[in-house]
């Protein structure tokens, strides 16, 4: 089952991957080997025949000049040299040449020709070979064939007044030509055969490479299959000690990551209905009052005093002023949760935002006989935020605070500076939050009870969280049961470049 999942057309392009390599690489090597075959075979030639032309010399030019002393070349002497050469090696070809490299006489060229007499041959690979004794691996000119150069023997005489050269083509041209014609036979041959057991060798090969190689691939492809047809829990297992190590967890990590998303699409989705649910509720209690009593001023107009008609029109005006509170709340928290807020941050100084602050709410304390203080030190140093939402964010506290605050009960804002951060707190003298709730009153809409008494309620705090996280912070809570509750955040100490 596993096999099928890698496609055939996939197979198909490694295993022909396979071969491509295979040959190329059988080409490759073929040609070098035969590349160094030659050189080896020219290296050998050239080192046991390296003192060929100086045992010549000292054999044959003992009696006998190879050059008279009117300048001619002795044409007989080098016949008889030519033929004894010949008949031990036919691949072997003797020139002499003058102390400057020209052709002065051999029996495999045409002296009429008039080319003949310009033919030369460089001393530099003379000297070299000289100098080092034959030893060493070099080829010089083959006047016959000056396209080609060739391995050689040579060695320098002077008899009778005269200087020059013996030079000796090891492998002349018949020599060549005669194993070309060989090799290239050869090359077919076994390029042919070769090339068969290649492909033969190679597809097998290629077939059980290409199984072992894939082995880690096909168990990914399968648990993608698996993951595709429901079964989110199935993983790879040792991800960490396969071939494709680097592929397979990124592939668990991955179906972790979706397996967490769905989790949390469907947390959201739960969240979502109680949302609505929560919003229909609060969103229908004031305009079901609002609607009952114009109702009641419509239907009883005449009947009503002057005192019921203004208790019913406050009536319906604290209506409105909640339910335009709660629209705001909600369009704040969308944008913020669609992050289409971005803090534009700023130095300012906290201090007098938290004096602004406590002065607005003076008067509603007061009201609810709840007394106001700020606490803070001073040389409090200017923090780097928005200050928009800051304010924000205190004031969403303040309301929590007060809001859950007996008469007769206290809210105490302090401010305390740190070496980097300034840390802003907010207490309140009220009923307090159980510790298993605590994680819950800053989610959106949530609302937690301790018998009938409400302990959060509303996007207040879910508001605040978001704002605080812009930031780059988090909002902390401290709290018991009938010992109130302190929400604090810190804020970044501006850093003056």
């Amino acid at each position: 089952m596993r096999s099928s999942l890698l496609s055939e057309k996939f197979v198909v392009k490694l295993l022909l991957s396979f071969l491509a390599i295979l040959i190329l690489a059988g080409v490759g090597y073929m040609f070098t080997a035969l590349n160094l075959s030659n050189n080896y075979f020219y290296e050998t030639t050239q080192r046991l025949h390296a003192n060929l032309a100086q045992d010549l010399i000292d054999e044959k030019f003992v009696d006998e000049s190879p050059i008279d002393s009117l300048g001619n070349v002795n044409k007989a002497l080098f016949g008889d040299i030519m033929h004894d050469m010949m008949a031990v090696n036919r691949a072997i070809e003797v020139y002499l040449l003058d102390d400057t490299g020209t052709v002065q006489y051999s029996v495999v060229l045409d002296h009429d020709a008039p080319e003949t007499k310009e033919k030369k041959v460089a001393l530099e690979p003379i000297n070299e070979f000289i100098n080092n004794n034959g030893e060493g691996f070099i080829v010089g000119d083959n006047p016959k064939n000056p396209e080609k150069q060739s391995i050689f023997s040579v060695a320098r005489f002077e008899k009778g007044g005269k200087k020059g050269y013996v030079y000796i083509v090891l492998a002349g041209e018949e020599y060549v030509m005669t194993r070309d014609e060989l090799l290239n036979s050869y090359f077919m041959r076994l390029g042919l055969r070769g090339s068969l057991l290649t492909l033969i060798f190679a597809a097998l090969l290629g077939l059980v490479s290409i199984w072992y190689l894939t082995k880690n691939l096909r168990e990914i492809v399968f648990a993608a299959k698996r993951f595709q047809q429901g079964d989110l829990e199935y993983r790879i297992a040792n991800a960490q000690n396969t071939d494709l190590a680097g592929v397979a967890k990124t592939y668990n990590e991955m179906a972790d990551t979706i397996l967490s998303d769905i989790e949390k699409i469907k947390s959201l989705e739960g969240l979502r209905r109680e949302l609505i649910a929560n919003i229909s509720h609060d969103l229908r209690t004031p305009l079901s009052i609002i609607q009952g009593y114009i109702e009641t001023l419509q239907m009883k107009d005449s009947k009503l005093t002057a005192q019921q008609r203004e208790e019913y029109l406050n009536t319906i005006n604290k209506s409105c002023d909640r339910l335009s509170k709660l629209i705001a709340q909600l369009f704040e928290y969308s944008k913020l949760e669609a992050n289409q807020i971005e803090p534009q941050k700023e130095p300012f100084l906290i201090a007098d935002l938290a004096n602004d602050i406590r002065r607005n709410y003076e008067v509603l304390a007061k009201h609810k006989q709840i007394k106001l203080s700020l606490e803070m030190e001073k040389g409090i140093p200017l923090v780097f935020a928005d200050i928009s939402l800051v304010e924000r964010a205190i004031q969403n506290l303040m309301d929590n605070a007060l809001k859950f605050t007996p008469e007769g009960g206290e809210v105490i804002v302090k401010i305390n500076a740190h070496d980097e951060h300034v840390e802003i707190a907010v207490k309140d003298s009220g009923p307090g939050i159980n510790t298993a709730n605590q994680a819950l009153i800053f989610e959106r809409y949530r609302q937690t009870k301790t018998g009938e008494q409400k302990e959060g309620a509303g996007l207040g705090l879910a508001i605040v969280k978001k704002i605080i996280e812009l930031h780059n912070s988090s909002i902390k809570v401290l709290s018991k049961p009938n010992e109130g509750a302190t929400f604090s955040f810190s804020l970044p100490v501006y850093q003056m470049a």
